[in-house]
């Protein structure tokens, strides 16, 4: 055998050669995360599938045993008519849950950004614990102080009203939204600060022109957070507000919801109807909401 023949020999057995037709190993490994996330994400979209499903089936049909999967027939007349039904004045509802969860959104922003912003940038006695009981407040629930609320609220003449819900969802996500906005403000360099301090801005010129962009990120995180946990509040809101038009849509969803019987087709409109705008809210801000959930996750 010469020694052209065992270069080419050893040049054919070489380790790592790919054969033709084979894909590359990085393709190939792309193609095979596309399929696990396309099964992961057909597993939880499942459930929302038979949602919208069953929302335009009859109630007689999503009864039906065996059940069927597609509407034999279709009724997307159950969106139209679900407003008008006499358990609970939805349209009423959905002006309650739009007010509350966009009010207490705006009061936990206001509160949460100067308070985060005077945590990060001023150590001051009692820091430390501040921020601890800012975390330990986190793990609490509405309906712990429930009691408590309510008689606050009656001494106040304030109960059964929207204000009521609009300050207990404020209260019990301020903590969230100074927590996650304080490392945004943190991770900002103080030399930029002192540098527009410099240019002869003030403090609030500061913060507002200088700070605020950029933690915008956090910004957006903290309002989404806040604005879905306001949206989706259901235990206080069932106590809180007893007059049917003050409800929020989460607890009129329970009026449909009988002892012997359950109009199970505007059940499904309705929570439909109830994802609708926070699908869309993720929709339209998503890059700048992974933006500020992997902030500071690479240095």
């Amino acid at each position: 055998m010469t020694a052209g023949t065992d270069i080419r020999v050893c040049s054919a057995e070489k380790p790592g050669a790919r054969r033709s037709g084979t894909p590359p190993r990085g393709k190939r490994r792309r193609w095979d995360l596309t399929a696990i996330g396309l099964v992961i994400a057909a597993i939880f979209l499942t459930p929302f599938v038979v949602m919208v499903l069953g929302s335009l089936k009859s109630k007689a049909e999503i009864l039906r045993i065996p059940p069927t999967y597609l509407p034999q027939s279709w009724h997307p007349d159950n969106y139209a008519t679900m407003w008008d039904t006499p358990e609970t004045p939805l349209p009423f509802n959905m002006v309650s849950t739009v007010a509350i969860a966009v009010s207490a959104t705006l009061i936990v922003l206001v509160a949460a950004v100067p308070a985060a912003y005077h945590t990060a940038r001023h150590r001051f006695p009692g820091r430390a614990v501040f921020l601890g009981l800012v975390l330990i407040t986190q793990m609490l629930q509405p309906t712990v102080l429930v009691t408590g609320l309510i008689r606050q609220f009656f001494a106040l003449g304030i109960n059964d009203t929207w204000l009521a819900m609009i300050l207990v969802n404020a209260a019990f996500n301020l903590s969230f939204a100074v927590w996650i906005l304080h490392s945004f403000f943190a991770a900002i360099p103080v030399e930029i600060e002192e540098a527009a301090q410099l240019d002869g801005l003030n403090r609030w010129q500061i913060l507002t022109k200088v700070s605020l962009p950029l933690v915008w990120p956090g910004i957006v995180t903290a309002t989404i957070f806040t604005i879905v946990a306001c949206w989706n509040e259901f235990a206080a809101s069932l106590v809180v507000l007893t007059t049917p038009e003050n409800q929020p849509l989460s607890v009129a969803l329970t009026k449909f919801v009988g002892q012997y019987d359950t109009a199970w087709q505007y059940v499904f409109a309705i929570s439909t109807v109830g994802i609708v705008p926070v699908v869309v809210l993720f929709a339209l801000i998503e890059k700048r909401l992974v933006a500020g959930l992997t902030a500071g996750s690479v240095k």
